[in-house]
């Protein structure tokens, strides 16, 4: 009996010791952690690509600063969009997602770096491939997410899909190619009517680029004066086409012909900004429109029914993959800078795969809209209205 006591006596007092010195060692890990967050370097300036410039005797500066708490920011809202797309793709393959779906990824430095030159009260409007703008502009992860699974707490109420996403000051998401353009001029119109020193950033992509309307618009936002960011994404392939056989300029900046332009980086997050920026004091001193062509590369295809690797090689991608990719760039600033550790940016990395698949739990579980709720928001502030269904003996409600 007494050697049982014993050597539970012995067990217990190893624990003890085991346990005070996993304390010591936490207490050490912790120490060690604020101390070396103390030490990061609060900001860098780091040189940037020089844009072309087309009617403009300076383009933006050549050195961007950069301070520890927007590098973690833009940092982790690249790596959302990333993984909310690479969700979006298996929840496709999956047949959960259905319908058109452009994805985004590769392109993550333009949607940030955008936001990061304008204000929230500013106005954007975009093509189809929208899912990074809409978090941007203040949309969630699950919002976005359950409107792609056509459920009722889609940021559209799940009647909107993945071309079809609003937010205060984002007018989607549209389908049709190059229309966003004369509405995104509209906006600009309002912007000038109301008096408020705002703007509309108004984008499409290279293969909407040759669209007569854009040259219209341009014809219009340039006699008036309109407050107007034109940015072309240029992902170099309009669907499957390149740009080579697809236009006879790919100069896209200096199609506005009379309109100032830029070239620039869209694969470096601070290029975009010091761009935007440019181009939004240009708009708000009064002086027009201008127009940027962001320079930037799609991971996917065009569309989820596109593998995207017809027309391209999987070299080609790798290569853009491994030498241009906005978030390792991004991250190899930070790291190189002691702007912030290995250990941090893995926290971001976790933190963001674990708000996606909750995300993705509850765009799987959220129920869909019922039946009706079909007609309702097709007036604003208005009352209660009888719509017409299939036939006429079907009556449907529209509430506001």
């Amino acid at each position: 009996m007494r050697n049982m006591l014993a050597i539970i006596s012995n067990v217990l007092r190893g624990t003890a010791s085991r346990n005070g010195a996993e304390l010591v060692s936490e207490g050490a890990r912790v120490v060690v952690s604020a101390r070396t967050y103390a030490d990061f370097t609060p900001q860098a300036s780091f040189d940037i690509k020089k844009c072309d410039v087309h009617k403009l005797e300076e383009g933006p500066p050549l050195q961007a600063v950069l301070t520890r708490e927007e590098g973690l920011q833009y940092y982790r809202t690249m790596q959302t969009m990333r993984r909310m797309e690479l969700k979006s793709d298996q929840l496709y393959k999956q047949k959960i997602i259905r319908g058109f779906c452009h994805l985004y990824d590769g392109q993550e430095a333009c949607a940030v770096g955008i936001e990061a030159g304008i204000n929230l009260t500013d106005h954007l409007i975009t093509a189809y491939r929208a899912h990074g703008y809409t978090l941007t502009r203040g949309g969630t992860v699950r919002e976005i997410m359950a409107e792609l699974t056509g459920r009722r707490g889609g940021i559209a109420k799940g009647k909107g899909g993945s071309m079809h996403m609003y937010t205060k000051h984002f007018y989607g998401g549209n389908g049709i190619v190059g229309a966003q353009v004369p509405l995104g001029a509209g906006v600009a119109l309002a912007c000038k009517y109301l008096g408020k020193n705002e703007l509309c950033v108004c984008l499409y992509g290279d293969g909407a680029a040759n669209q007569g309307q854009i040259f219209e618009t341009y014809n219009m936002a340039s006699l008036w004066k309109l407050p107007c960011i034109f940015i072309c994404e240029n992902n170099k392939y309009g669907m499957g086409t390149s740009v080579e056989r697809a236009a006879a300029s790919t100069d896209y900046f200096k199609r506005g012909d009379f309109i100032p332009g830029l070239r620039v980086d869209g694969m470096d997050v601070l290029c975009v900004r010091e761009a935007t920026k440019f181009a939004a004091e240009h708009c708000r001193s009064g002086k027009g429109p201008i127009l940027m062509e962001l320079q930037t590369y799609r991971y996917h295809g065009h569309s989820m029914s596109d593998p995207g690797i017809s027309y391209r090689t999987r070299e080609e991608i790798q290569e853009v993959r491994s030498k241009s990719d906005p978030i390792s760039m991004l991250k190899d600033r930070m790291l190189s800078n002691n702007m912030a550790s290995v250990e941090e940016l893995k926290e971001i990395d976790v933190e963001v795969r674990k708000e996606i698949e909750d995300a993705a739990q509850f765009a799987t579980t959220d129920p869909e809209p019922p039946l009706d709720d079909l007609c309702n928001h097709i007036f604003y502030n208005d009352p209660p209205m009888e719509v017409r269904g299939t036939n006429p003996w079907t009556k449907l409600k529209s509430v506001s």
